[in-house]
């Protein structure tokens, strides 16, 4: 009798927690589990136990569907952004009202300070409407479009019963009368008069001559553009900066790619770039100067003991900075395919906000757009920045000889405040002597 009490009662809980959870479209996965322990509670009535589902975290929740009560029509939200993402600009819609959309496909993008995000349709269906507007700030959960999965695509092209329809409706073609020649009234010839004397210019001839406002446009500075100017200026205003160069002998360093590249590609299917080279020396670089690695936090100097490089990367929309993670235990072919993989979504805009996070110390090559001097601007909260540039052939003195030699220009800009001049020219000579010769690498030394 106890057990039938507590078996029944078991149900009546879970046929009320199953009502609730049939109201919410984004916690439908779980209606299939709960029907089968409501029909397990039947068979294990012997066992009366209470049972408690967990309440679903608020991301899912703005990351699902909202249905309605007949199941047909679906609302898209703004997902969650990231742990430091607050809100977003509707930077575009991708469909307009009548596309026909799958499931997971975007429809919109949702452009942060870092990184842009898409906004995907929760089912597939025909968009029935936009709620939300270009240029809203969002935040996650807000409502973008309502998805329908009954209605049908707009058509584009026109009916023939409409074509018979439109012409039925013209109005009929007038005839044209017979054309009455009139004879012009006879005009005086207008009397000769002096010109007047003009005024000479009010315009001063020191004033400059602006150009007019038609040949200007104004437009909105993107979220992402915003970012990058605060930061660099946040970076101006709190660093210290100061800037310590050296030249490179790439010599040794591009022949150990020529020699190898063939077989690096058969054995790890990525070309051998300048790129790995650069970063496996700025970890040993940064191993033996742990002090550029580190960064200080109000009144404490914070030495990490691992080491995250980010790559800058410039894209049509901004530069973004990726980072590659554990570097220090990464091979060439490691680094080189972590690089390929981050450009990649670089350029696609598939970047999320974990791909960028951290970082220890960065790496700008600005020698793929032909830059051959510069001096890059810290990137917070690092301490550090190496700058790469274009590789010239440069007369070099040689055991004594003058040969033409492939040079590249190495910058490092370093926040004075945390790092001595000693310490910075130790960690550049460092990066000059493993460039130049890669065998140290091998050797530790």
């Amino acid at each position: 009798m106890a057990s039938r009490v507590a078996s029944g009662l078991l149900r009546r809980r879970a046929g009320a927690t199953l009502g609730l959870l049939r109201s919410y479209a984004h916690v439908r996965s779980y209606n299939s589990q709960l029907s089968a322990l409501v029909s397990a509670t039947s068979e294990c009535s012997n066992l009366p136990r209470c049972y408690y589902l967990p309440n679903p975290s608020p991301y899912q929740v703005w990351s699902r569907s909202f249905a309605s009560d007949n199941g047909d029509k679906f609302e898209a939200v703004v997902p969650f952004m990231g742990e430091s993402v607050t809100d977003g600009t509707l930077a575009n819609f991708l469909k307009k009202p009548g596309d026909r959309v799958e499931a997971d496909e975007p429809i919109a993008q949702i452009e942060t300070d870092k990184v842009t995000i898409d906004v995907a349709s929760p089912e597939a269906g025909v968009i029935e409407k936009l709620i939300a507007s270009e240029g809203d700030t969002v935040t996650p959960g807000t409502k973008v479009a309502i998805i329908s999965k009954s209605a049908q695509p707009a058509e584009t092209h026109v009916a023939p019963s409409e074509e018979a329809t439109s012409k039925e409706s013209s109005p009929p073609k007038v005839e044209d009368k017979p054309k009455v020649e009139e004879k012009a009234p006879k005009v005086d010839p207008p009397k000769m008069q002096a010109p007047k004397p003009t005024a000479p210019s009010k315009t001063s001839p020191s004033e400059p001559q602006l150009p007019p406002k038609e040949r200007e446009r104004r437009v909105p500075m993107p979220r992402l553009r915003k970012r990058i100017a605060n930061r660099l200026k946040d970076s101006q205003n709190t660093f210290a900066m100061l800037s310590t160069f050296n030249e490179v002998d790439m010599t040794n360093l591009m022949k150990l790619r020529s020699d190898y590249k063939d077989e690096f590609v058969t054995k790890h299917g990525v070309k051998l770039g300048l790129m790995s080279c650069f970063v496996k020396a700025a970890v040993s670089a940064l191993q033996n100067q742990p002090i550029v690695n580190a960064v200080i936090d109000g009144d404490d100097i914070i030495y990490r003991d691992y080491v995250d490089i980010s790559v800058a990367v410039g894209t049509s929309k901004g530069l973004v900075v990726p980072v590659i993670r554990d570097a220090d235990t990464m091979n060439f072919a490691d680094i080189e395919k972590g690089i390929n993989n981050l450009a990649k979504k670089a350029t696609e805009g598939a970047l999320s906000i974990d791909d960028m996070a951290g970082g220890t110390f960065t790496i700008s090559n600005g020698g793929v757009y032909g830059s051959l001097l510069s001096t890059p601007i810290i990137n917070p909260p690092q301490s550090s920045i190496l700058g790469m540039h274009s590789i010239v052939q440069r007369p070099v003195v040689v055991n004594g000889d003058i040969l033409a030699r492939p040079m590249m220009y190495l910058a490092l800009t370093y926040d004075h405040r945390l790092i001595d001049g000693r310490e910075a020219v130790f960690f550049l000579r460092r990066i000059k002597d493993v460039v130049e010769d890669p065998r140290r690498l091998l050797l530790d030394i």
